[in-house]
């Protein structure tokens, strides 16, 4: 009887695909609710958030700043979260991040402006930023995990992908919702039109509650707890024996927060620098994102089918031309031309995100796994992720040129390549074959390796 054919392999199979799919939904909601902020902070919160007496591009530039604030207290979520996550288990804390991002997002849409409260509007719009960014940072590492620790031997990336999608379908979400509301007149969409994406959370959250109250814990964890040998303090062995995997794995993330390159940042420029209108570009992103959700499980299933290494040297090497060639595609103001080359620099930083976050996993062993992730992915994201639209920004102040612009984007992409070789060769570039960790991990729950093949563990 064939693997696929056996009872056990099947009843695994459907519970993967159960966690796969609440990971999805789930993730989507988040990140619908994280990257409205961004589409806001774009278009609308410069002019209403600070003094009017501010330059159009100061303004702006602020405005970016309390995007930022969300990034740096991304790794503060990873961190408490990866703790819970790896103590009581991943669902109890994702049902907990994505109440706290419901609530955060829904206090957005009520919270008052600069001409009510001065300089408590912006304080107080940092504050709930900052809860969606703890919200997100134990988010992300947990969302992944409940997928990929269900998944068939051999198919932990491949599945971690069900999660990876929710970022491109809430961005999806995110952007045609501000673009129905470009119908909106401008001084209405500035006075409230732009709260509407912001209250629409509250509905989703309560979908998104009814699905994640009803998911499984993997049965390596399930094991961990049962057996008592979770770590007290996981973030203390993360710091003290994963460090340096630590810091591998943030230098691999760079390559996927290009996204605020093409959405945050070129909105802003195109729509106030260049005057595509907002309809225009907001068109030309949902066409980038679709070219998203379709190209990101082809990274996933690439990485599980082929040496890692060769996949991800095929999947980066051409962003290092897209990406920079992205910015002078729309700025020749010809519409189509701009969506192709959008939707050109998509696919790489997609195809690797739809595989980076099951790479990662399998560096880290179980009992610490969703701490050394959380902090790798958000380390990067507080140093680069939120940086990235107040760095192009800033450049193009300085400058005046759009050129340098696309030469700081294109070097994301170099650090990932470099950084993602680098952690492969420490923990097994195989998908098939069991990973460093891995090995651990069945050591430690099962006593020995499965699948013992010429002392080689093997998947099946």
């Amino acid at each position: 009887m064939s693997e696929t054919a056996d009872p056990a392999y099947k009843l695994q199979a459907a519970k993967a695909r159960k966690a796969g799919i609440a990971s999805f939904i789930g993730t989507t909601i988040e990140w619908y609710d994280f990257y409205i902020y961004g589409f806001a902070a774009a278009l609308v919160f410069g002019k209403i958030f600070f003094s009017p007496d501010l330059e159009p591009g100061v303004a702006t530039l602020l405005a970016f700043l309390t995007l930022w604030s969300g990034f740096v207290a991304r790794p503060i979520g990873g961190l408490i979260f990866g703790h819970l996550g790896d103590k009581i288990g991943r669902k109890n804390t994702l049902v907990i991040t994505l109440i706290m991002m419901g609530v955060a997002t829904t206090g957005i849409g009520l919270l008052p402006t600069y001409d009510t409260l001065g300089y408590w509007a912006p304080l107080l719009l940092v504050l709930l930023r900052i809860v969606q960014g703890v919200a997100v940072g134990g988010e992300w590492g947990g969302a992944v995990l409940i997928a990929s620790e269900q998944a068939p031997k051999g198919k932990s990336i491949l599945y971690s992908a069900f999660a990876q999608q929710g970022s491109p379908t809430g961005n999806l979400l995110a952007t045609v919702v501000f673009l129905a509301l470009s119908a909106i007149p401008t001084p209405e969409f500035i006075l409230w039109g732009w709260r509407i994406p912001f209250l629409l959370s509250a509905v989703l959250v309560i979908v998104g509650m009814v699905i994640r109250l009803r998911l499984e814990e993997a049965a390596d964890m399930k094991k961990l707890i049962a057996e008592n040998k979770t770590v007290k303090m996981p973030i203390i062995e993360v710091l003290r024996n994963h460090w340096r995997l630590v810091l591998i794995g943030a230098l691999v993330i760079p390559a996927i927060h290009v996204t605020y390159f093409k959405t945050t940042f070129a909105l802003s420029w195109a729509t106030k620098s260049l005057g595509y209108s907002q309809e225009t570009f907001l068109s030309i992103i949902i066409i980038a994102l679709i070219v998203q959700f379709i190209s990101q499980p082809i990274g996933a299933l690439l990485t599980t089918k082929i040496d890692m290494r060769k996949a991800v040297i095929l999947m980066l090497v051409p962003e290092l031309i897209f990406m920079p060639a992205m910015f002078f595609a729309i700025e020749t103001h010809i519409y189509w031309v701009a969506a192709l080359g959008m939707a050109l620099a998509t696919i790489p930083h997609a195809m690797f995100y739809g595989a980076v976050g099951g790479i990662l996993a399998r560096a880290f062993p179980t009992r610490i796994r969703y701490t050394g992730l959380s902090m790798s992915y958000q380390l990067c994201s507080l140093l680069i992720g939120g940086g990235t639209p107040v760095l192009a920004q800033w450049i193009l102040n300085t400058t005046g040129e759009i050129f340098w612009v696309a030469i700081a984007a294109g070097s994301y992409a170099v650090i990932s390549l470099l950084a993602t070789l680098v952690l492969l060769s420490k923990t097994g570039h195989r998908a098939s074959d069991l990973s460093t960790a891995e090995q651990a991990d069945a050591k430690d729950l099962a006593g020995t390796p499965p699948n013992l093949e010429h002392g080689v563990p093997q998947r099946a």
